[in-house]
């Protein structure tokens, strides 16, 4: 399932690789489950001819502001993936499309083709991810209701020591919880509470300071890339 590291590896490289390039050519999967209350051909008409600003992340949400709005957002759920043609977007999985791939692939549910000839793709096998079109997607649910990023907005280390002592959850639930933390997933959880060598079913409250130190680092190393 793709957690935070993807997500911000994506944003990462559409930001070195289509910002700046306008939008010649959109396709837009018919496929209501994925793609979120708008039309495939509302949805092209949308993009085509808008020039690509900036990637944004919060959390496992990302979207990309174009020179106008609406702009199109992206929630990966278990098996969401970014493509860009020719571009290895993460090191540590197969992630570069090659010239025998089919290309789009047919889990394509957005597809961007850019005037310098880059080619952008948002694929999900398993159709539980969301793609949708947004005036400010920052400003609504569910991205609005996210906690502070872990990477890009992490909480001071006094703060967080603080806000475990009023948790009586199992410290791995309360990782979990999106509106206290963004980005933690499962997996994620797993590996910074073993690091911090402590107990997922541990109250956040019953937690020591030394603790709270240790998971605290074992966050910001994790999610660093």
């Amino acid at each position: 399932m793709p957690e935070l590291p993807e997500v911000e590896a994506a944003r990462r490289a559409i930001e070195e690789h289509c910002v700046g390039k306008v939008i010649k050519k959109a396709v837009i999967a018919d496929d209501t489950k994925v793609i979120d209350g708008v039309s495939p051909s509302d949805f092209e008409a949308s993009l085509l001819g808008k020039t690509i600003l900036s990637a944004h992340r919060k959390g496992k949400h990302l979207w990309l502001r174009l020179d106008s709005p609406p702009f199109p957002a992206f929630h990966f759920g278990m098996a969401g993936a970014i493509y860009i043609k020719g571009v290895a977007v993460t090191n540590y999985k197969r992630s570069m499309v090659n010239d025998d791939d089919e290309w789009p692939s047919k889990y394509s549910k957005f597809f961007v083709e850019l005037d310098d000839g880059v080619d952008l793709s948002f694929t999900d096998k398993r159709r539980f991810a969301k793609v949708s079109l947004l005036e400010d997607p920052a400003s609504v649910p569910p991205i609005s209701k996210l906690g502070p990023d872990a990477l890009l907005e992490p909480m001071a280390l006094d703060e967080f020591i603080e806000s475990l002592e009023k948790k009586k959850l199992a410290i791995k639930t309360l990782l979990l919880d999106q509106s206290y933390i963004s980005g933690i997933g499962n997996w994620v959880a797993d590996e910074v509470l073993y690091q911090a060598r402590i107990h997922p079913n541990q109250s956040a409250a019953t937690l020591s300071k030394e603790s709270c130190a240790a998971l605290h680092k074992s966050i910001q190393e994790r999610n660093r890339l």
